[in-house]
């Protein structure tokens, strides 16, 4: 299966997730193809709206590029959500990491498998008050 095809899987597993959760979920098919920012997954409910960036990764390290996180922050802000990154490490649930959490390299942010704690699982971003 194609690193490509791994991804689109992620996204609609993370989608079908959060409308059985009762969440509104869009994918935004061609995200990080267009010219204009958008998240993978857009979300929400009547409180909260999500602007999601979906991972699948085997390694131990996601490495995101700043132009990637950069974009993210700049679309949460205009359409008035919160911006998170959602990785599936694999063998692992989801985890939700909130771009503070990112650790920030000279080229790159990243995130370590080694620090799970700082994010959130799928029922905890669900249930969290507006973060």
């Amino acid at each position: 299966m194609s690193k490509k095809s791994i991804g689109t899987n992620a996204e609609r597993e993370l989608l079908k997730k959060f409308w059985a959760a009762g969440w509104a979920a869009i994918r935004s098919a061609g995200s990080g193809s267009m010219h204009f920012p958008s998240p993978d997954l857009l979300v929400g409910n009547k409180i909260r709206r999500l602007a999601i960036e979906v991972k699948y990764c085997s390694s131990d390290n996601k490495y995101f590029p700043k132009i990637e996180i950069k974009q993210l922050k700049n679309f949460a802000q205009y359409f008035g959500a919160e911006s998170w990154v959602a990785i599936k490490f694999s063998r692992m649930n989801w985890v939700f990491v909130s771009l503070e959490d990112l650790y920030e390299t000279n080229s790159n942010f990243v995130f370590s498998r080694k620090n799970l704690t700082k994010g959130l699982s799928f029922e905890e971003i669900i249930n969290a008050s507006i973060y």
